[in-house]
Formats: C-alpha cells, sequence, structure tokens
C-alpha cells in the first residue's frame, strides 16, 4: 500500500483509501453476511413446512415423529416407546424428513 501512496502522491491516497474500504465491505457482505441470511431462509422454510407425521432430527440428536404441531412449539414422540412425548420449541429441529418420502 506504501507503493501505491508515493506512486499516486498525496492528493490520490483518500481514493485508494476508499476503494480499501469498499473491497473489505464487498468481501466482508459475500463470505459472512449473504451466506448466513441464505441459511436462516433455508431453515425458515423447513420449519414452515413441516407437517405431523414427519420425521425429524433435533439440535441435540435425537430422531422422533411429530405429533402435534402450534405456533411456536411441537409435540415430538420419541423412540418406540409411544408414551415418550415431549413438548419442544421449533428452532430446536435441525433436520426434517418427510413422512411420504424413503
Amino acid at each position: 500500500m506504501g507503493i501505491l501512496l508515493t506512486a499516486q502522491g498525496v492528493e490520490g491516497s483518500g481514493t485508494i483509501l476508499i476503494i480499501y474500504v469498499v473491497l473489505i465491505a464487498a468481501f466482508l457482505y459475500f463470505m459472512m453476511i449473504r451466506p448466513q441470511k441464505k441459511e436462516q431462509k433455508r431453515v425458515g422454510a423447513m420449519l414452515s413446512s413441516l407437517e405431523i407425521g414427519d420425521s425429524i432430527l433435533t439440535t441435540s440428536g435425537f430422531y422422533g415423529i411429530v405429533i402435534d404441531i402450534t405456533d411456536d412449539t411441537v409435540i415430538v414422540e420419541f423412540g418406540n416407546n409411544k408414551n415418550c412425548r415431549i413438548p419442544m420449541q421449533k428452532t430446536a429441529i435441525a433436520q426434517v424428513e418427510k413422512a411420504f418420502e424413503k
């Protein structure tokens, strides 16, 4: 950067600084912000398509079947024991497998 500043003189140094700031901001947007927004959209779409009977994987690693759905919670049945039904938040769902898919 020092070579560029001395080659153009003092007048061009402000322009180069602005170009570097814009390049860094663009890099941060495409490497950090954009992928995070895409992931949020994917998770939102997954949770909005959640239906009763779907098989899910929770963020803690448990597999279960959705029994009931409310606004922000679901009741999930875990394991072969039909009495093990636990209410949990939708945000704790990591993966959904539709009931009709194999």
